[in-house]
């Protein structure tokens, strides 16, 4: 959850999620709540409401999300959102209604969020292409995908101790089983998962380390990280290959890049509004949607 978060959190910050408040025609004045001595009608509630920040943004999320439903609903199937909501729910397993529950969200507004995150997705690579300059730029510092073992230790001086036993011939797999305290992985040669230079789940410094290093090659001295010294072995680094055998991942990860940059969504937002022709009839609530209208007039103006 907390890597859908980090993906789509700028995205869902501009579009909103579609909350189900609908605001009230002012000529429906049936009863919201009573109370001994009186009622509070659902004009009342709608002239209060359209005076807060929170009415306003509801009403400003409503008209993004059904503007990007309008226009790139066709390419957002419900088959689409189901297969990324179980996509969480089967890597949270039992967790998953309490990580929904500590973020204040129910599954069916966890859906509305992941359905709102793909819709602003297909905006972006609609209204936004990727230049050459953007590919170029992105394939110079790309490292494709390796596969190596490592072992992980709390002392440096441990670190050092193995690297030793490493080099008088002891394997790999026998003093990761008996020293790392990587527990998913000891005991699997410390063998991880393939990983390129775009990958989050692994800390920094361990990937620049383990970038240096060829096929067969094992790190000279311990490589601090957060999680403690690592002794690294590559066990398969393949040469870059061409552009365009990769340009499908690094045109994925610009276009991931732009999604969690607010002012590129915001200006997305702003021509998916522009597109729509939204008028706004009630005067009171003519500037909900003024930050993306400027937007949208900053950029022609460019």
């Amino acid at each position: 959850m907390k890597n859908y978060w980090k993906k789509a959190a700028a995205v869902i910050a501009v579009a909103g999620i579609a909350l189900s408040t609908a605001a009230c025609s002012k000529s429906n004045n049936a009863t919201v709540a009573s109370y001994k001595g009186g009622k509070i009608t659902q004009e009342e509630y709608y002239n209060e409401m359209k005076k807060s920040q929170s009415g306003q943004s509801t009403l400003a999320n409503m008209i993004i999300n059904r503007a990007l439903e309008e226009q790139y609903g066709s390419k957002v199937s419900s088959k689409k959102v189901d297969k990324l909501y179980n996509s969480y729910k089967k890597q949270y397993g039992s967790q998953f209604s309490s990580i929904l529950q500590q973020n204040g969200l129910t599954a069916s507004s966890f859906k509305q969020n992941l359905k709102t995150s793909l819709l602003s997705e297909a905006a972006l690579k609609d209204v936004k292409k990727i230049s050459k300059k953007q590919e170029q730029k992105a394939w110079k510092s790309y490292q494709p995908k390796v596969t190596v073992q490592h072992i992980l230790v709390s002392k440096k001086s441990t670190a050092e101790s193995i690297i030793k036993q490493l080099k008088s011939g002891k394997s790999f797999a026998s003093l990761a089983k008996k020293y790392s305290l990587d527990t998913a992985t000891k005991n699997k040669a410390g063998k991880l998962a393939a990983f390129d230079s775009y990958d989050t789940s692994l800390d920094s410094t361990f990937m620049t380390a383990a970038f240096k290093l060829k096929t067969g090659e094992t790190t000279s001295t311990p490589v601090k990280t957060q999680s403690g010294y690592e002794i690294i072995k590559m066990i398969n680094h393949p040469a870059k290959g061409s552009f365009a055998s990769h340009k499908s991942t690094i045109d994925k990860h610009i276009y991931a890049t732009m999604a969690q940059d607010q002012e590129t969504m915001r200006s997305v937002i702003a021509s998916v509004l522009k597109k729509a022709n939204v008028s706004i009839k009630d005067s009171d609530l003519k500037n909900v949607l003024s930050s993306y209208i400027s937007t949208t007039s900053s950029s022609s103006n460019k």
